[in-house]
């Protein structure tokens, strides 16, 4: 949620949008990555920030 006004470019309309979306809400904070991001991750077609794509594929070396 702090990262709001930045992206609308005004943080007084963010604190207004967000305090009208989350009036008798309950946040839940969910830690972790995704069970689809964890698939994807498994079979190479996503790769994390500083790993190589396809680097979880068996035999693969990194070099061609």
């Amino acid at each position: 949620f702090g990262e709001w006004g930045e992206l609308m470019g005004d943080p007084v309309l963010a604190t207004a949008v967000l305090d009208r979306l989350l009036h008798h809400s309950h946040v839940v904070n969910i830690r972790g990555n995704s069970y689809r991001l964890k698939e994807k991750l498994k079979t190479g077609i996503y790769s994390t920030p500083g790993t190589q794509v396809g680097q979880n594929y068996p035999g693969a070396s990194g070099s061609n």
